[in-house]
């Protein structure tokens, strides 16, 4: 359920949710900036720009009226964040979706603000602070475009079906009914991107949630067309910063519930 902020409602409302595996949330919008948080589970979002991957105890800033839909992977005990125009500003949040990591202190800025009642100076004070928290965390290259040309577009919704990097130029050309030249010409005018580095950024924003959900790596790897698990890992640390073992085991040691 999205609840229903008035007028009175502080610059921030922070809410407690938790959805089974499989959950689907239609496409819809918020009035206000939702900054979701997944404390379990994974999430992945989608809307007419891109898609995003939400990682245990990673967030994503949704800003308000955008249409999204989300897809819970694993069981998922979010905590978002409905901020208003002031507070998203305050934040220095943008107006395009993003993927955040999370301190410990937001974390707890987080459960705090669930046990605080309204109109009190401890609700004010942790709520500034948790925006200005919100402000400090650096973004993560969780994110993929998604081009809006409707053949590129068909072409890449069902590469999103099944992905994996054995899904070669050619066959997209195919499905986008372009020539290669053609194909390769406007992918990158409409995404900004080479297909080549689209194709590994999807596979790796799917393994992201799939190693949420706790599947193996080695597994996750060759599932996704990766020669091995450790050309896997070198990619993985080239784009998130350290391998797979090390970025959940940090995930799981950050979790609160």
């Amino acid at each position: 359920m999205i609840p229903i902020l008035d007028s009175e409602s502080p610059d921030a409302v922070v809410t407690l949710r938790e959805y089974p595996s499989g959950t689907v949330f239609a496409r819809h919008t918020h009035s206000r900036g939702q900054f979701a948080y997944a404390s379990t589970g994974a999430l992945k979002m989608f809307t007419d720009l891109g898609n995003w991957v939400v990682p245990p105890q990673r967030a994503i800033w949704v800003p308000g009226g955008v249409p999204h839909e989300m897809h819970m992977r694993g069981d998922v005990v979010m905590l978002n964040t409905y901020l208003d125009d002031k507070a998203a500003t305050r934040a220095g949040l943008q107006d395009r979706c993003q993927v955040f990591d999370v301190s410990p202190l937001l974390r707890h800025l987080l459960e705090a603000a669930l046990g605080i009642g309204l109109s009190s100076v401890r609700q004010h004070c942790v709520l500034t602070l948790l925006v200005d928290e919100i402000g400090a965390m650096p973004e993560l290259p969780l994110s993929a475009p998604l081009p809006s040309e409707p053949r590129l577009a068909g072409a890449c919704q069902r590469f999103l079906e099944a992905p994996t990097q054995n899904i070669s130029l050619d066959e997209m050309a195919v499905w986008a009914n372009m020539s290669r030249r053609t194909f390769t010409r406007h992918f990158f005018e409409h995404t900004g991107m080479t297909f080549v580095s689209w194709r590994q950024q999807v596979c790796l924003l799917e393994a992201t949630a799939r190693l949420g959900q706790g599947a193996p790596i080695t597994e996750v790897a060759l599932a996704l067309g990766f020669s091995s698990s450790s050309a896997f890992t070198s990619v993985f640390r080239r784009n998130l910063g350290e391998s797979p073992a090390r970025y959940l085991a940090k995930s799981k040691a950050a979790s609160l519930f």
